[in-house]
Formats: C-alpha cells, sequence, structure tokens
C-alpha cells in the first residue's frame, strides 16, 4: 500500500455543481487517485453528491471563490503530507485521463508546477472568443517573460503542483480572478519555481455557462494585467526558502 507522500491528491474547487461533480469525482477514483471535493459554500447538492461518489468533501461555511477554495485543499494536502496535487474543475472541462501526462513532465523537467495546455492540443474542444484569445495571448506572453520559458496557457485551471511549491501556495494564494491562474504562475515563476506546460485537450463545461460575461473577463483581465506588471500581486515564498 502507498502512502500519501507516493500519491497525487486531486483538489476540485465546487460552487454549486451537482449535475457535474459526481461525474468528475467517479472519472478521477476510476484512476486511482485520491479525491478532495473543496465545496466552496454550494447551496445545491454538490456535498451531498460528491460524499455519495466515493470524494473526501471539505466544506467552507461561504463562498471564498477558487482561489480561496484551492488554498484550502492546498492546506488540507500538506497536512495529509501529499507532495503533490492536481487542481480539477467540477464542471467537466478538465480531462482527466491526462493527468498522468502532467506527473511525466513534473518528473521529466523537475517542475514544480505543470500547466495543461488548451492551445497546445490539437484535441481541445474549448474554444475561446476573438477577445478572450487575444487577452489570453497577452497574459501568455507576460507568463512567459517572467517564467523564463515559452508558455502558451497561462489560465489554464489544469495543473500539477509539487512541494516545495506546494507548501508555498498553502500559505500564500491569489483568490481573485484569475489569480488561481495566472497570478499563481507569475507569483510561481518570480520566486524561483520551475514551471512547464504539456498539451492537454480541455473542454466546454458538461453543464451550464461561465458567470463572467465577454466585457466582464476583459475588464477583470485589464486589472490583473496593472496589478502583475507593478508587482501587487500575493507573493510566495521563494523556493530556496522551503527546501
Amino acid at each position: 500500500m502507498t502512502s500519501r507522500a507516493d500519491r497525487l491528491l486531486a483538489i476540485v474547487p465546487a460552487f454549486n455543481e451537482e449535475a457535474t461533480v459526481g461525474h468528475v469525482v467517479r472519472s478521477l477514483l476510476s484512476l486511482g487517485h485520491d479525491v478532495l471535493v473543496v465545496n466552496d459554500g454550494s447551496i445545491d447538492q454538490t456535498p451531498v453528491y460528491a460524499a455519495r461518489e466515493g470524494a473526501v468533501v471539505l466544506s467552507l461555511p461561504v463562498n471564498l471563490g477558487v482561489g480561496g477554495a484551492l488554498r484550502a485543499g492546498f492546506r488540507y494536502a500538506v497536512e495529509k503530507n501529499y507532495q503533490a496535487v492536481v487542481q480539477i474543475d467540477a464542471d467537466g472541462q478538465h480531462p482527466v485521463a491526462q493527468i498522468g501526462d502532467l506527473q511525466r513532465a513534473a518528473r521529466e523537467h523537475r517542475a514544480q508546477l505543470v500547466i495543461g495546455s488548451r492551445f497546445l492540443s490539437t484535441a481541445s474542444t474549448l474554444k475561446p472568443s476573438t477577445a478572450r484569445r487575444v487577452s489570453m495571448s497577452l497574459l501568455a506572453y507576460i507568463c512567459t517573460y517572467v517564467a523564463g520559458t515559452k508558455l502558451t496557457d497561462s489560465t489554464s485551471g489544469f495543473r500539477v503542483i509539487c512541494e516545495p511549491l506546494l507548501s508555498a501556495f498553502s500559505e500564500s494564494f491569489p483568490d481573485y480572478y484569475l489569480g488561481d491562474t495566472f497570478e499563481a504562475t507569475v507569483a510561481a515563476a518570480r520566486a524561483g519555481y520551475r514551471i512547464t506546460e504539456v498539451p492537454a485537450a480541455l473542454a466546454p463545461r458538461i453543464h451550464g455557462e461561465s458567470s463572467a460575461s465577454v466585457i466582464q473577463s476583459i475588464r477583470l483581465i485589464a486589472k490583473v494585467l496593472v496589478v502583475s506588471i507593478l508587482h501587487l500581486h500575493p507573493s510566495v515564498r521563494g523556493i530556496n526558502q522551503l527546501k
């Protein structure tokens, strides 16, 4: 029997995702992964369906947003001695069958952060609008400059995080719009962590729609750019400080 230090924990932040969370949990468990669903203040049956399928459920008393839910999941992982986690959306967009690709990339490149990029995959069916694609390209350019390595999809939430970055994120993690993706990547790069990407066939949501409109998203992206360029985002402890 392998210890938690040798296993991967799938962290699934979920807010009112009763229609899809059960499917996501079943898919992850079928691949042998441990699953933690962070119920982010849902008012539907999300925690009930997640637990029914076999996930450990951590329920937050109020809705903190994806970043806050992930930070709670990271703290749980560190406390339980997991050495790596994978972020998985509860809406079915992320290809759980490709988690192994991210794990292999982490080992081969000795990376602490591995991002699944929709733009590197010919099988990806998640196609952003032209306006979002332009904004995402600008974000990727900034991440590439900061990280010193080519990055194409800095807003992908499908990612593996390994120690010691996992511990750093459990202490400090951006919790507002795109904080869990773009700003987390920038913060990790500036702290000296190694980042890489692999192709990932991201798909549209199985059920429901994104809560942010195109105009809202563009305004928020502009705000995120200012925060990042001016170094106003939360910083994380450097890699040498955590060894």
